[in-house]
């Protein structure tokens, strides 16, 4: 019989203590884990949230939500889809926002879901399977020269240029690309270096992941949602795990902390600061040597300045 895959939430109690904040005023609120993934942090946010604050839950994983469908709490909701769909609820209706950008272990171990190169499984790569392209389908029609823009803009893959036409080749001569195994294999073939302890591979499969899911648009979408949905004083908390992720959460929360002036009308008050940015946390010595996938995690915390327009 075969194990459960299980999941280590990154820093949970650093994330749950900023979303929720120290006052035991805000413990009856409205919260939002707006990625579930196996519910590290929504069961952490349900045992410290008061006895009327009420937890919605977003995840486009059907695994995600059959995970949640096991809480038995009246105070918590899921919804079965990406959280661009923050955009749907109501002005100021939250009092805090939680995003915990990273692919969890399940997904990650589980051959089948194809978003790893220590597994030989389908090059699947979605995180709603469901619906949309696998990442195989795709990489059968994809011309040349998108290949090669998404693993350099989306992996920062410097032989972006190499490695999609190793795939385009392989194509031509044997038809599509179906498996993980033999990416990983074309992709070892076309990277002449790479950073010791790093597999060749790993730039070119996160690039894939990423673009198949549409996952930084879907980031910006969700994060330009919370101005509107977070309540003053309400909390953003946003975990990234790698730097397009943390460069995009970073420069939104710069952006939005800031008094902007109308160049047009240079004698009208300034638009006040939506945020205000709070912390920026990175795991501790402990938790990377517990779980070294948390080594490359970065939170930072804003909170919502302003009444909603």
């Amino acid at each position: 019989m075969n194990q459960p895959l299980l999941h280590t939430t990154v820093l949970l109690d650093e994330a749950v203590d900023a979303l929720l904040g120290r006052d035991p005023a805000r413990a009856d609120g409205a919260w939002i884990d707006a990625t579930f993934g196996r519910g590290g942090h929504s069961r952490l946010i349900l045992q410290r949230m008061g006895a009327q604050a009420r937890l919605l839950a977003f995840d486009k994983d059907p695994e995600a939500i059959a995970e949640a469908a096991r809480i038995a709490d009246a105070r918590f909701a899921i919804r079965h889809e990406g959280f661009r769909h923050l955009a749907d609820l109501p002005a100021g209706s939250a009092d805090g926002i939680l995003m915990d950008l990273g692919v969890s272990s399940p997904q990650i171990d589980a051959p089948e879901r194809g978003f790893s190169f220590r597994f030989d499984g389908p090059l699947d790569m979605r995180m709603d399977t469901t619906r949309g392209e696998s990442v195989a389908q795709w990489l059968a029609t994809a011309e040349l020269g998108q290949i090669a823009e998404v693993i350099r803009d989306y992996g920062e893959e410097r032989f972006a240029g190499p490695i999609a036409k190793a795939i385009v080749a392989r194509r031509q001569e044997r038809g599509p690309l179906t498996g993980t195994a033999e990416l990983a294999d074309l992709v070892a073939g076309a990277v002449k270096t790479r950073e010791a302890g790093q597999n060749p591979a790993t730039r070119t499969f996160q690039a894939f992941r990423i673009f198949i899911n549409a996952e930084l648009e879907e980031l910006r979408q969700a994060l330009e949602a919370s101005l509107s949905v977070l309540r003053p004083g309400g909390r953003l908390v946003v975990i990234s795990f790698h730097s397009l992720e943390d460069r995009i959460v970073k420069q939104f929360i710069a952006q939005h902390s800031k008094e902007v002036y109308d160049r047009r009308a240079p004698f009208a008050p300034p638009q006040p600061m939506r945020l205000k940015a709070l912390e920026r946390v990175k795991p501790g010595d402990a938790e990377v040597a517990a779980n070294p996938r948390a080594r490359s995690a970065v939170m930072r915390v804003a909170e919502r300045t302003e009444v909603p327009a």
